[in-house]
């Protein structure tokens, strides 16, 4: 599954260092019908994921009824932004990303 869209970056009282992006809400609700399927534990599902020029591998995960993107702090300064900036994001869920072997 492919996700593509923009996103303010917001901040949320989590693991710091980083900054998230919320998924919109209508691609919220379709990952949500199969997150069961990719999810390797607490709902967190593994992706791998694009702002800009930088790829990063990241895990998407629920947060109040939604989805959040974690946009790392070497991703942040590679490509100049944070909070309050609006990006672009390219997502790739990755299903065995994350996953022992036990788990696939």
């Amino acid at each position: 599954m492919e996700l593509e869209f923009d996103a303010e970056i917001i901040e949320w009282r989590g693991p710091a260092p980083y900054l998230f992006a919320p998924l919109p809400p209508e691609q919220a609700d379709d990952l949500a019908q199969v997150a069961r399927e990719l999810t390797y534990g607490w709902g967190c599902i593994p992706a791998r994921g694009r702002i800009g020029g930088t790829e990063f591998t990241t895990s998407i995960f629920p947060r109040a009824g939604g989805y959040l993107v974690p946009v790392k702090t070497a991703v942040q300064r590679a490509e100049g932004v944070g909070l309050g900036d609006v990006i672009h994001l390219e997502i790739q869920l990755e299903p065995t990303v994350g996953r022992s072997d036990q788990d696939r």
